[in-house]
């Protein structure tokens, strides 16, 4: 039988985990706000080494080459130098359709007629959790087989998004060795480096997936890459502030993790649907320049290092405003 007692016991056992809870909280949005703080060094800004991602209209034959000509138009103002056009994703067995991209060497030849200099990556992938299996040696075979054939559309590279990949995945990292055999530009996505010690179990735990890497295995990644576009958006974070100083964050830990001979892109959210207004309103692409410029100013010039705009149909001219003058 509960008693009265055992109730009482429960509860100020609850409120306690509560008021933890809340305190350790107010301990990360107080060190990540401190993230946030002074003033970024005039010269802490784009090298001209920035990238975006574009959806599928560009190879499927939504986009004709009147909007490639636009597309190169609107580049040829900003500093990207990197595009990863969507053509995936692969099937569940990780075979590649090529149904799926019947454009793309249409595409790759307009966007070098028009802006020549841009290098053009074709991003694949697919969700790993229940749908295509990486751990599968036949998945990762097909997987190769669906990059060999992409790459005769004429890209100069392939960009990587698979999520989400579990921190310490060696199936992935073999997947990203042997994919060098297929292209000599080889890009990733990846997921956020854990912030602070253990936040990374505690996220799995309420996830039920790796929102965050180990630095250790961020860094085995990089290693393999060519560029790393690090996935800052999607915080949950309620304050314009916080996700400055989030951002500021990965981006310290990742000029120290990422050598410099590697291409190094912050993501900066060009998209507005992240279900909560308020998540809009804190998640900016001028916050994400703002904390790549902090960190930048506390590491050091960086010529391989900027921000990532996720994503061009998503984009409104206030995103592209907030590139230009924010760190542009």
């Amino acid at each position: 039988m509960i008693t009265r007692t055992v109730i009482r016991r429960g509860l100020r056992l609850l409120a306690l985990a509560l008021a933890v809870l809340v305190a350790l909280a107010g301990v990360l949005a107080a060190t990540l706000r401190l993230q946030f703080t002074g003033a970024p060094a005039a010269w802490a800004k784009s090298t001209g080494n920035d990238a975006l991602w574009l959806g599928h209209a560009w190879v499927d034959g939504r986009r004709t080459e009147r909007d490639v000509e636009r597309l190169a138009t609107r580049l040829r103002t900003t500093g990207i130098k990197d595009v990863y056009v969507h053509s995936g994703p692969f099937e569940v067995d990780g075979r590649l359709d090529p149904a799926k991209y019947p454009h793309a060497g249409n595409f790759v030849k307009w966007l070098r007629r028009h802006a020549p200099g841009i290098r053009i990556s074709a991003w694949l992938g697919q969700r790993v959790d229940g749908h295509l299996d990486l751990d599968d040696p036949r998945s990762r075979a097909n997987v190769l087989s669906g990059v060999a054939a992409i790459m005769t559309r004429g890209f100069d590279g392939i960009h990587y998004n698979f999520e989400p990949i579990g921190d310490g995945d060696t199936d992935f990292l073999d997947l990203l060795e042997r994919t060098r055999r297929h292209t000599s530009l080889l890009s990733a996505s990846t997921p956020q480096i854990e912030p602070y010690p253990g936040l990374r179990v505690a996220a799995r735990a309420a996830l039920g997936h790796d929102k965050y890497w180990s630095q250790g295995y961020f860094g085995q990644v990089a290693a393999r890459v060519d560029q790393v576009a690090v996935m800052t958006y999607d915080s949950y974070l309620p304050f314009p502030s916080l996700y400055g100083g989030h951002v500021a964050r990965q981006a310290r830990l990742a000029l120290d993790l990422v050598p410099e001979d590697k291409a190094l892109y912050m993501g900066a959210p060009a998209y507005h649907d992240h279900g909560l207004s308020y998540l809009d309103a804190a998640e900016s692409v001028a916050m994400a320049a703002e904390g790549a410029r902090l960190a930048l100013t506390d590491r050091g010039r960086r010529e391989r290092f900027g921000l990532a705009l996720y994503v061009d149909f998503a984009a409104t001219e206030e995103d592209w405003r907030e590139y230009m003058t924010r760190w542009r």
